[in-house]
């Protein structure tokens, strides 16, 4: 058996992470053959008791009998919740509710990860990787790296694979395909409503994706529906994405850390850290780029794709948002 790695996750008591941690119980996340300690994290707040909101999820993680749980921990201290933790899923944060804009979390949400950075920093272990999925995820991922000055940016990443899966799956259902028939989509930048869900390289059954889909549905009805998909849940919900974000996470930690890895010759959508880009990209944010992962913890964005006047004016235009929201918070990455 391989020696169990530490997973901790924070804002456990939430609905992102009560459809989430099941699956890493189950090994979706890390493999069928990785015993796995998983940690849930909920910070302490002002009200019910938290143990209270974490006990139900303890006795139903419990009724899973899940193979390559090894042991379930529950905490409310980031000394011990983050603690030699191998990786760590930011799930908590304020969620965005009907009417409140991405930029307003930025203010509630800024501090909480610039304290959860130096905790990673101070109690996790040295090779630990670190994907946020509170928003704004970007802006929340940068403010931790600043505050984990020990660790590399790149140990850190931010959550864009729900707007890749968006993507496809929007791609897919207009093209009559299945998503799996869906190659090299790239969404560019921020999870907001500049990203830029991009099809200049992607490919449908090997064809172009240009070969099924026109210019003026790409520009008037792909884009823009990609863009604002989030605010149509929560319109539609009353409420943000659990499920699917969860799926994201799924997803991507498997692409990057769980020995999954992208194809070769395909990529995802990941948000890392831009330095040494080769788009043009400012050296310091989160930017979602096209990457390819070798599973072990380790990716690199993928080299020499062709930019037109067209994309580049929406590639910048999410990077001038994300510098917005980089000085709005200057007092948190110093």
């Amino acid at each position: 058996m391989k020696k169990p790695i530490k997973v901790t996750v924070t804002g456990a008591a939430g609905q992102i992470a009560y459809a989430l941690l099941f699956r890493i119980a189950s090994g979706e996340m890390f493999g069928n053959d990785q015993p796995i300690i998983l940690q849930l994290l909920e910070l302490p707040v002002p009200g019910p008791d938290i143990a209270a909101k974490l006990r139900p999820i303890q006795m139903e993680l419990d009724d899973c009998a899940a193979p390559m749980m090894y042991e379930l921990l529950l905490d409310t201290d980031r000394e011990r919740g983050f603690g030699d933790a191998d990786y760590i899923i930011l799930v908590g944060a304020k969620p965005r509710s009907k009417g409140m804009e991405r930029k307003d979390l930025i203010v509630v949400n800024g501090e909480s990860f610039a304290e959860q950075g130096r905790a990673i920093n101070d109690y996790a272990s040295k090779n630990v990787r670190v994907l946020v999925v509170g928003n704004p995820a970007n802006t929340n991922a940068l403010i931790a790296s600043h505050n984990a000055p020990d660790l590399a940016p790149s140990q850190f990443s931010c959550l864009m694979r729900l707007d890749h899966n968006r993507a496809v799956s929007m791609l897919a259902e207009h093209a009559k395909v299945h998503a799996n028939d869906v190659s090299r989509l790239t969404v560019w930048g921020n999870h907001s409503t500049t990203q830029f869900p991009d099809v200049a390289h992607t490919r449908i059954s090997g064809k172009p994706a240009t070969d099924f889909a026109d210019k003026q549905w790409l520009d008037s009805t792909f884009i823009p529906s990609v863009q604002k998909r989030g605010a149509t849940v929560i319109e539609a919900r009353g409420m943000s994405s659990a499920a699917s974000a969860s799926n994201a996470a799924v997803g991507q930690m498997h692409d990057w850390v769980g020995n999954g890895g992208t194809a070769k010759d395909s990529w995802t959508s990941m948000g890392i850290h831009s330095a040494g880009n080769p788009y043009g990209i400012d050296n310091d944010l989160f930017y979602a780029f096209p990457a390819q992962c070798d599973g072990s913890g380790e990716c690199t964005i993928v080299d020499g794709l062709s930019i037109n006047d067209f994309q580049r004016e929406h590639m910048e235009a999410t990077m001038r948002e994300l510098i917005e929201e980089r000085d709005a918070v200057k007092h948190l990455t110093k």
